[in-house]
């Protein structure tokens, strides 16, 4: 957007009010983002991980470990030790053969039993079914139950990818995803209930969606005004590999799709690979990444801004015009603007555009801000983090419209934050703010 005369002289006469301003302080140093911990340097695909009595405990695919290995650790974040093969011989030999045992879930049982829910080999059919195993140590060793898979619809491709979820009363179901895929048909997230510490099935199968593109690895998650089922998309082959969700305010839906992927290759700035397979505990969640050829096991904090997912080191977009706005204005129809719109002239000692952003917990972050400059010369913004001078914005050249990235390091208090970007030299128009 072109300047005009006007708005140069209004801002000339505003000067004495700048000069007049008070000294602030010195910014602060700052740290950098914080992106998820590589915790396991070896492949351990599709993690599975729950916390009990101090020790942490993971599961993953198949690999050289065997067919089930399971890792433990003293924290969320390490060290972890490889301890073995949680199941060592193998899935059901009733109705399974070894070699593809994928995605486990174990969950601990009220009675100090351990369930081991999987994905194997159908040997009949060469599909993938779900079984199921227990255990009384939750390094196993898990023993298969029954002679025939716990889910099995070989019509709709067979099953693979269950994950335990227990409702806030008490009411245990499997999520799970028919495999559609491998017979060039949609695949759909059921929710399935269960009895028995989970190894029978008490109820029919309610759909939550269904994608003719690659939906799997379902993790459903409760918050207190809703429902979250994370899910990966994309081919889980190479960096393409994502980590999306939908929620509902009831398990049998509508359920809304988030308008954003929530953690893509992209959006960690290349520090994971595909990351997918996600599993969300409490204010973590583990999630692999390719890594020289096998899918690395990586975690990352969590917080829940109004019962919705923020994951540290995964850029949160924020649309500068949805703010708070103090003698600046909202211009529409932007071409080539994030949503369309941007926030204009903010071209005056008073002007100033306000954010609130959330943050997983206290720390550095980096703030990138999408901006265009047609001033002729490097632009800025002053910087006001929760009241507090933390530096400045500067924006290099770019012409009206033409939309680039600026990126500063901020520090936040875990939980809202506010981000105020005030008038600082020349012009520049803010198109949104992303959280790092």
């Amino acid at each position: 957007m072109f300047r005009r005369l006007l708005v140069a002289a209004l801002a000339a006469l505003s000067l004495p009010a700048l000069l007049s301003a008070p000294v602030q302080a010195a910014p602060q140093r700052t740290a950098a983002a914080v992106f998820p911990a590589e915790i396991i340097g070896e492949d351990f695909p599709d993690p599975d991980a729950f916390e009990q009595n101090g020790t942490w405990y993971a599961y993953s695919t198949n690999n050289g470990r065997g067919h089930v290995p399971v890792a433990s650790a003293p924290s969320a974040s390490g060290p972890w030790t490889i301890r073995g093969d949680a199941m060592p011989g193998g899935p059901s030999a009733g109705w399974a053969q070894p070699g593809r045992t994928w995605a486990p879930d174990v969950y601990a049982n009220p009675d100090g039993t351990y369930t081991l829910t999987y994905t194997a080999w159908h040997k009949a059919s060469g599909r993938q079914c779900i079984g199921v195993a227990t255990a009384t140590s939750p390094l196993g060793p898990f023993n298969p139950v029954g002679s025939a898979p716990l889910i099995c619809p070989l019509d709709l491709g067979g099953a693979i990818d269950a994950n335990t979820f227990v409702a806030n009363d008490g009411t245990r179901y499997l999520v799970w995803k028919n495999d559609g895929n491998a017979i060039g048909q949609p695949s759909t997230l059921w929710l399935t209930r269960t009895a028995n510490n989970g190894t029978t099935l008490a109820g029919g199968n309610t759909a939550l969606l269904t994608s003719s593109g690659i939906i799997e690895a379902p993790d459903l998650v409760q918050r207190g005004s809703q429902y979250l089922l994370f899910f990966s998309g994309g081919g889980y082959t190479d960096c393409n590999y994502l980590t999306s969700y939908a929620t509902s305010p009831g398990l049998n839906g509508p359920w809304t799709t988030a308008f954003r992927p929530l953690m893509t290759t992209g959006t960690f700035d290349k520090h994971i690979c595909g990351p997918g397979g996600a599993d969300f505990v409490g204010d973590k969640v583990f999630v692999h990444g390719w890594v020289n050829g096998s899918r690395h096991l990586y975690v990352a904090d969590v917080g829940w801004a109004n019962d919705y997912p923020v994951v540290r080191g995964s850029r949160v977009r924020y649309e500068a015009e949805r703010g708070t706005l103090n003698h600046c204005q909202v211009r529409a129809n932007a071409a080539g603007a994030s949503d369309g719109k941007v926030v204009a002239y903010v071209d005056f000692a008073d002007s100033w555009v306000e954010n609130s952003v959330f943050a997983p917990v206290t720390g550095g972050y980096t703030l990138h801000v999408g901006y265009a400059n047609g001033s002729g010369a490097t632009a800025s913004h002053g910087l006001v983090v929760n009241g507090n001078n933390q530096g400045s914005v500067s924006y290099p050249v770019t012409g009206w419209d033409n939309w680039q990235q600026s990126s500063v390091q901020v520090t936040l208090n875990a939980g809202w934050n506010t981000i105020r970007l005030t008038k600082g030299d020349l012009y520049t128009e803010v198109d949104y703010l992303e959280l790092q």
